[in-house]
């Protein structure tokens, strides 16, 4: 009995020995994510911006917490991120900081800031965007004359105080030679004439024109139903035209929509 005790006692060694390596497998993952971490916070995320924002990386998904002040500043942290090599997925739960701003003050806000957007570039009639506010997330949708400025439309409401964050559902119309001349006569055809030419005063209140594969949408809003329907009769004089749709809104009434 005492012979055979003996000859166990390799096996029971050797066993042991098979088992070493687990620990040491699992403390290079260990350094494999604090290095990545490391990696993130010392250059990714480096700037004053995200001096606020906290990494913690689990088998590749990296999560980010913490504030920062601009909802731009959100964006452009998961996008640094993105870039770094081993990661494999971001967990976003960054807060935008700074002044809470009631959504119906904010709303306004956004608005005339959007109306104003890409002012001097010539595009401004042709872009129809709208704004709703919910708990400091500003949607965007309507109509943009082309990506360019779209993407203006967006990264301007990033940058504003107290937008929580962004969703972008602005329709991008096609850029095409027959567009852009329908666009240009649609242009000449409303505010050349007399009773519509005042709205070309203002270049955040114009009529706006919408242009997609040659059909037309108008909207905006003017001071009375002649207005709105001179508006239409102009629109549709425009040769190669599709389609009219007078989306305008008459001030002082409920929205048709």
């Amino acid at each position: 009995m005492r012979r055979r005790f003996r000859s166990l006692i390799p096996f029971v060694v050797a066993g042991l020995m098979l088992a070493v390596p687990a620990p040491f497998v699992l403390g290079q993952a260990t350094a494999q994510e604090n290095n990545l971490r490391a990696e993130i916070m010392n250059n990714a995320l480096n700037k004053d911006q995200f001096k606020n924002v906290h990494v913690a990386v689990d088998n590749g998904t990296v999560t980010l917490s913490g504030t920062v002040n601009l909802a731009e500043a959100k964006r452009k942290a998961v996008d640094r991120v993105r870039h770094v090599k081993g990661v494999e997925a971001i967990n976003n739960q960054i807060e935008v900081a700074g002044p809470t701003i009631p959504d119906a003050e904010l709303q306004q806000e956004v608005v005339k800031k959007v109306q104003y957007d890409r002012l001097g570039y010539g595009t401004t009639a042709f872009n129809a965007i709208s704004v709703s506010v919910n708990n400091g997330v500003v949607t965007l949708g309507g109509h943009a004359y082309g990506p360019v400025d779209a993407d203006s439309a967006v990264a301007t409401v990033l940058n504003m105080k107290g937008v929580k964050d962004v969703v972008d559902n602005i329709q991008v119309d096609p850029v095409s030679p027959m567009d852009d001349r329908i666009r240009i006569a649609e242009y000449r055809s409303i505010y050349g004439f007399p009773s519509l030419n005042k709205y070309a005063i203002d270049p955040a209140k114009p009529i706006r024109i919408s242009v997609q594969n040659g059909h037309v949408t108008l909207y905006g809003q003017v001071d009375s139903e002649s207005d709105k329907n001179a508006a239409g009769i102009r629109a549709k004089t425009v040769p190669g035209v599709f389609s009219v749709t007078n989306d305008l809104q008459v001030a002082g009434q409920p929205s048709e929509k």
